[in-house]
């Protein structure tokens, strides 16, 4: 794998989309969540593109220009806790934006369970580099296992799928210097343990 194609994987697979990806995979799996009116499930899934995605990237420029951060990649620890902490606040307001809506309790859990997540993940950053990437695809891994087993759903296909995914993405990360492997597997099972902690409790 080059360099070149493991920052496309990163970028593709950047923690901003994880949430809005998942949902997608959630909204194509052969369960009761899929029974929404598209509509209806259009609507969510560009709430939570906006809550987790649009609205923490666009202020990233102004961390930019303050010198919160020195690069877009926020190389170190301490460069990503201001940003960590803003985001976390966007889920927030995304997370009582869906409680409004009569949504299948899965989707406001799955949710919920990548706010806890990051809010993990901005505490870990005070001492050591988590890797957030792959907090983000445990995430979405972990939602898969708790799908399979509150509610009896065949998503084995999916979970191969993503656990493939997973280790291409966290291989990418190491080629790109941006992680140890400790930070590797650290990042993966914490998001897969909380998920789906959340959602099966």
């Amino acid at each position: 794998m080059s360099r070149k194609v493991a920052t496309v994987l990163s970028l593709l697979l950047h923690p901003l989309l994880m949430p809005t990806i998942g949902l997608l995979v959630i909204f194509s799996t052969q369960s009761h969540v899929t029974f929404i009116p598209f509509e209806y499930r259009r609507l969510v899934s560009i709430i939570v593109l906006i809550s987790t995605c649009v609205l923490p990237l666009s202020i990233m420029p102004l961390f930019l220009q303050i010198g919160v951060i020195k690069s877009m990649q926020m190389e170190t620890p301490r460069e990503r806790i201001i940003p960590l902490l803003s985001t976390a606040a966007f889920f927030i307001l995304g997370y009582f934006f869906l409680k409004k809506f009569q949504l299948p309790a899965f989707i406001p859990l799955f949710f919920l369970g990548t706010l806890v997540a990051v809010l993990l993940s901005t505490t870990i950053t005070f001492f050591w580099k988590i890797s957030i990437h792959m907090i983000g695809i445990g995430g979405l891994l972990g939602a898969l296992v708790s799908m399979s087993l509150r509610y009896g759903v065949n998503v084995n296909v999916w979970m191969l799928g993503v656990i493939m995914i997973a280790g291409v993405l966290g291989s990418s990360r190491l080629l790109l210097g941006a992680h140890k492997p400790s930070q590797i597997y650290a990042g993966f099972f914490l998001g897969l343990i909380v998920v789906s902690t959340i959602v099966l409790i």
